[in-house]
């Protein structure tokens, strides 16, 4: 079978989570599935990148068509216009988009998956207009291609509920997470070592989330404000600024110790895996995920997780992590003095079966979920 996927979304660094996922399944698509041939629709923003990734497999094509995604607008007409062409030429059997949205018209069979519904529930992430063209586009691919792939339950279930789609239609395919983030890395293997080494040995609370007001990075800090002086916990925020920026830094502004907070972006792989691997606590307070790949991380790496009970962060961490009660700084606070007032034996046994359950979650099972499902579409069609 030949698989086109369309990447015109990404653009390295840029695209958050969804980066991690395209990157991840691909790989695991080519080394696992044999039979499958793939011809990747590239920009001039990621065909390096992905080539690179790919570059020891035979059987994966490339197919540049050369403009910038960075700029959406082109990219949108891109997408509606040059790249069904570039698909007929190929002769896929199906096109897999995986980044919300698909070409209107297609001369073949279509998959898209759609990880998240964020910009309905939490319309405060993005301007109006980039709202009102998104669910244009995304209302139109999930009405035009043939199947519908989601990355939780909860997915589906947002999917189904806003109308987008008969539940059918739309099957979940859990992502993966790599299994390296269990494996010891030292910080001398670690190429961010002048960023890292502002932490010393201190012992430190660890996020990783992008400012957008839905991540609630903000009620971390408020938190930490108010239990800084009795704890001997450095805070660690790993993330870009987004649009709920102002708060975080309203925030941290009431922080007496600024020098305990430290802000770090632009990290390698391993320099991720090293903050991981050494965090007391990772904490996220999101109240929006389609997935929450950073709790099965923290859960691989053997760190205590704290987060919500929000979207599909049950789904993912079932009874491995512990739940704030209160969507608030004052739950946040809580919580983390519930950990730090554990037992020995039973942080140790919720570690265990944390690592357990992340174990399940691999790249491959998302790569045949995948493949599974853009094969049923072809042998229908």
């Amino acid at each position: 079978m030949k698989i086109g996927v369309n990447t015109l979304f990404l653009v390295p660094g840029d695209v958050g989570g969804t980066e991690i996922f395209l990157r991840k399944t691909l790989e695991a698509i080519a080394a696992t599935q044999t039979d499958v041939e793939l011809v990747l629709f590239t920009t001039a923003d990621n065909d390096a990148v992905l080539r690179d990734d790919l570059k020891a497999y035979p059987h994966v094509e490339f197919v540049l068509l050369n403009f910038r995604a960075a700029c959406r607008p082109v990219r949108i007409l891109a997408e509606q216009t040059l790249l069904p062409l570039r698909v007929k030429r190929a002769n896929v059997d199906v096109l897999w988009s995986p980044g919300y949205t698909a070409p209107r018209y297609c001369f073949c069979p279509q998959v898209v998956t759609i990880p998240d519904l964020q910009y309905k529930t939490h319309p405060e992430d993005i301007g109006w207009l980039s709202r009102l063209v998104t669910d244009r586009l995304v209302r139109s691919a999930c009405k035009r291609c043939d199947a519908i792939i989601t990355i939780s339950e909860f997915s589906k279930d947002e999917v189904v509920n806003f109308g987008f789609a008969a539940a059918d239609k739309v099957y979940p395919v859990h992502l993966g997470v790599d299994a390296s983030f269990g494996e010891r890395v030292e910080f001398e293997q670690v190429g961010d070592t002048q960023q890292l080494a502002c932490l010393g040995n201190r012992p430190y609370i660890l996020c990783v989330a992008h400012t957008y007001p839905h991540k609630n990075v903000h009620l971390l800090v408020e938190a930490y404000a108010q239990i800084q002086a009795d704890v001997p916990y450095d805070l660690v925020l790993v993330g870009k600024a987004r649009r709920g920026e102002s708060v975080v830094h309203a925030a941290l502004s009431r922080v007496q110790d600024q020098a305990r907070v430290h802000r770090l972006q632009g990290l390698s792989f391993s320099g991720i895996q090293y903050l991981f691997q050494n965090a007391e606590i990772f904490v996220l307070p999101s109240g929006y995920e389609g997935f929450g790949l950073p709790v099965l991380e923290a859960m691989m790496a053997g760190t205590q997780v704290i987060t919500t009970k929000q979207a599909s962060l049950p789904e993912i961490g079932a009874d491995t992590v512990v739940y704030v009660k209160e969507l608030s700084a004052q739950g946040i606070v809580e919580s983390l003095q519930a950990v730090m007032d554990m037992h020995a034996d039973g942080k140790k046994n919720l570690l265990h079966a944390g690592r357990l359950r992340a174990k399940a979650f691999t790249w491959e099972k998302c790569a045949q979920g995948t493949v599974d499902v853009a094969r049923a579409v072809s042998l229908v069609l």
